[in-house]
């Protein structure tokens, strides 16, 4: 099953992406660096993350896919600073 998911932090601040394989236990390829910093040390001691599976294909080719991950991180606009993690594609001026 291929999957787009949209990961959200403790801050609201969301992730989408995309696993080829189904892991249950992928959470995305976000920048922990730049996670970091919106979290204090304390913050962290205690962290919950939510998991949605925004998509799912059994059929979809990678480019579909691909294509799919795309529109979801425009739509939901997790490519801009202050509402996601999403650090591409640029988003649109």
């Amino acid at each position: 099953m291929k999957i787009i998911y949209k990961i959200t932090y403790p801050n609201g601040k969301i992730h989408i992406g995309k696993d080829l394989t189904d892991s249950i236990n992928y959470f995305g390829s976000a920048s922990s660096d730049l996670i970091a910093q919106d979290f204090t040390r304390e913050q962290r001691r205690d962290f919950t993350i939510r998991k949605e599976i925004l998509w799912e294909s059994e059929t979809a080719s990678e480019l579909e896919v691909n294509q799919k991950e795309i529109e979801f991180i425009r739509k939901l606009k997790s490519n801009n600073p202050v509402i996601g993690y999403t650090q591409w594609p640029k988003p649109e001026k």
